[in-house]
């Protein structure tokens, strides 16, 4: 490596561990277990997890959380996205060492997101217009409700549209990517046989 490519990422590192030790502070100061904040992030972390194991139907425990876990990581590199580049902000964290919801993007989303894709799977329902209205009541209803009580921000021009259109995205990636697992199953099973 060049002199000037090692100085630019020692910086980097230097700039990214006063970060961290700043998010922390930030995080004791402002959003830790003594404030209410930190207890509604830690429900909308435990509870669907709960509820998820409730409510799962077991016999297609896997194909269930396949979906849940596509869910999961679609919507964990766009809230990431979202939150590195300023285009929303999560003021109050369960965790402080992600820029994201940590409840958000493990717990609440991928719950919700799979528990309607079960239902959509064993009920014959139409799984695109299902995920179609899942995604306007997070962007117009939730989102903005946790705008009320001051633990979301949009910012740099992003708007409830945005997210509608990447709760859509997410909904159908996921979609999409657990049908071609079950797809290469079934030619595995077909192969075998």
């Amino acid at each position: 490596m060049e002199s000037q490519q090692i100085n630019l990422l020692n910086k980097f590192k230097k700039d990214e561990s006063e970060h961290s030790e700043e998010w922390f502070s930030y995080w004791m100061d402002y959003s830790a277990p003594d404030h209410w904040q930190f207890w509604v992030g830690l429900g909308l972390l435990i509870l669907p997890l709960i509820v998820f194991f409730l409510f799962l139907n077991k016999r297609n425990a896997l194909q269930v959380g396949f979906y849940g876990y596509n869910v999961h990581v679609f919507f964990t590199y766009i809230d990431a996205y979202g939150t590195n580049n300023g285009y929303w902000f999560y003021p109050f964290k369960v965790l402080p060492i992600l820029q994201s919801s940590f409840a958000l993007d493990v717990s609440f989303v991928p719950v919700i997101f799979s528990l309607v894709y079960q239902w959509t799977q064993s009920k014959h329902k139409n799984y695109y217009l299902w995920i179609v209205i899942l995604s306007a009541l997070f962007a117009f209803i939730f989102k903005p409700l946790l705008m009320t009580i001051r633990m979301f921000e949009l910012g740099n021009g992003a708007n409830y549209f945005h997210l509608f259109i990447g709760y859509i995205i997410v909904g159908i990636t996921a979609k999409w990517m657990t049908n071609l697992f079950l797809y290469l199953q079934k030619i595995a099973k077909n192969a075998a046989s």
